[in-house]
């Protein structure tokens, strides 16, 4: 008996040390972290090295080599490069593979066996896509707490997607691990005021759609929404300001009418666009946009505008290009996205809500203002009288972009649009966009991923819950219960959740810069989060 007492009582000893430990390190990335500089984007600190393995396509992807880690410093790999490249016989392949390795994780391996259903496939998921990465290796950025990866070549914590991953962490009770990515958040907001598209030096200069005030609203279901939204607070401000930099400019520069994310419109209204602060390719996709960019006069716009469209999550769509069928078109920039001023709008208003709870009557009014004023100018400007739908601006042509295309029931997940708009935007949903397994991104089939015929869990969701809050049960439910069902009807066959589907064909997805990729984060929060109320509505 006192031998076991012994045992028990080292283990528990043991728990504690680690746990001691565990939160030393991370506030240690709290405070050293927030001090020290990140190195820089693989494209600037290797530059010519780079600049070849990228063209000589030494990888298919070329988001591998930018997540790889050198084996010695920065400096010292690029003399060697230097020196050894002018030898007889150079192997560029072969010195790449010498001084660089990826970052190793201690992942389990899980393969679900024969009897194993899709749900308890996500769950059991999660502890394989879960990081921990306190430490900066290579690009890739120290965080101080756990974070759930979508799986396939991401192995980082991405903007939007989380948020979607946080829905099914939410359906399987893992709320520390929402806490735990909205702490990273936090994180990067105080580090870099701005929460960039992932926690890699490369996407430092741009973000993702803002889907912060959304997390904050989930994980106040759970710990209540006075201390969360107080707890969020000077996050979502900071958020705010990353957005807004510049309206101040606009306001006093009658010449000026965009300035990074902000656009001024014809009567006066600040609203949103997505933008990025570098005029560069993307370093994971240089050689794409190198050769989209090939015959532009000016190759700079259209890597501002490559790097724009990936910043709104939807890289790469025909919603971006003036000819739909031809990326070398595309133009981000110009465009006021319908779905991302939903999104601010909606930050607007946990903004004012939090200032509710925190009795700043006055500044609470500032931003129930602001979100009003927004709700106004959405309905100016992306409401279409002649097609029934919301659409995104063109700010050169002054006039709606004439792309049907998802984002358009953005209004409807934000609660803008009325009773009439929502009547029609659902029934051109209904005629339109649904398939066979669920609903497709757009109406225009052309090859890019974030087209016709492919769907995506985020679009799902916002569509469903959009028609919901507007009393279409009974369509959102048509629309789910596809999507489940080709979801499970994949998994199934392939024993795995992928990035994205094929409504129409009822399969995989394809399309796009890189093959379909398995794992996959907001698909499983997705489904988790669906599977769960079609079971409690049909009562399975």
């Amino acid at each position: 008996m006192p031998s076991m007492r012994k045992r028990l009582l080292t283990k528990k000893s043991e728990e504690i040390i680690k746990k001691s430990s565990d939160s030393l390190k991370t506030a240690t990335v709290h405070t050293v972290g927030l001090l020290k500089p990140v190195a820089k984007s693989p494209d600037e600190s290797l530059r010519d090295l780079f600049d070849a393995v990228q063209a000589e396509r030494v990888y298919a992807d070329g988001k591998t080599f930018v997540d790889m880690v050198p084996c010695d410093s920065v400096a010292a790999v690029v003399r060697r490069y230097m020196k050894e490249r002018k030898k007889p016989g150079f192997d560029l392949a072969e010195f790449v593979s010498h001084n660089f390795q990826p970052v190793k994780h201690n992942v389990p391996q899980y393969e679900p066996d024969e009897t194993t259903t899709a749900r308890q496939y996500v769950s059991n998921l999660w502890r394989v896509l879960e990081r921990r990465n306190r430490r900066n290796r290579g690009s890739l950025i120290a965080l101080p707490y756990k974070y759930i990866t979508p799986g396939g070549r991401f192995e980082e914590q991405f903007y939007w997607d989380s948020y979607f991953i946080m829905l099914g962490l939410a359906a399987d009770g893992r709320w520390r691990a929402v806490h735990d990515m909205m702490r990273n958040y936090t994180y990067m907001l105080r580090k870099f005021n701005m929460i960039p598209t992932a926690n890699r030096t490369y996407f430092l200069s741009r973000s993702q759609p803002p889907f912060f005030a959304r997390m904050v609203q989930l994980l106040a279901q759970q710990r209540g929404a006075r201390r969360t939204y107080i707890e969020f607070l000077p996050s979502m401000l900071a958020e705010y300001r990353f957005w807004m930099d510049g309206r101040r400019r606009l306001a006093t520069r009658p010449d000026c009418t965009a300035y990074r994310r902000v656009v001024r419109m014809s009567h006066g209204e600040i609203l949103n666009r997505f933008y990025d602060d570098q005029s560069t390719p993307r370093p994971e996709s240089q050689r794409e946009d190198i050769e989209t960019a090939e015959v532009a006069d000016q190759k700079e716009q259209v890597y501002i505008d490559l790097r724009a469209a990936a910043e709104s999550g939807w890289d790469f769509s025909s919603r971006w290009f003036r000819d739909t069928r031809d990326i070398k078109t595309i133009e981000t920039t110009k465009i006021v996205p319908v779905d991302l001023n939903c999104l601010m709008y909606d930050l607007e208003c946990a903004i004012a809500e939090s200032y509710r709870f925190l009795k700043q009557k006055r500044l609470a009014r500032r931003f129930e203002q602001a979100a009003a004023h927004r709700a106004k100018a959405i309905q100016r400007y992306c409401w279409n009288e002649s097609s029934h739908f919301f659409e995104d601006f063109h700010t050169v042509r002054q006039t709606l972009n004439d792309r049907l295309t998802l984002a358009g029931v953005f209004p409807l997940y934000a609660g803008i649009a009325t009773p009439e708009q929502a009547a029609a935007v659902a029934e051109r949903i209904r005629t339109d966009f649904l398939h066979a397994g669920g609903v497709a991104a757009t109406l225009v089939d052309n090859g890019q991923q974030w087209d016709l015929p492919n769907g995506w869990a985020p679009l799902q969701w916002v569509t469903i819950k959009g028609l919901g809050s507007y009393g279409y049960d009974e369509l959102a439910a048509e629309i789910r219960d596809r999507w489940l069902a080709l979801n499970e009807s994949v998994f199934m066959s392939e024993r795995k959740m992928v990035e994205k589907y094929d409504v129409v064909a009822a399969a995989p997805g394809g399309g796009g810069e890189y093959e379909l990729q398995d794992g996959f984060g907001w698909t499983n929060g997705v489904y988790a989060a669906l599977k769960d109320e079609q079971e409690k509505e049909y009562g399975a």
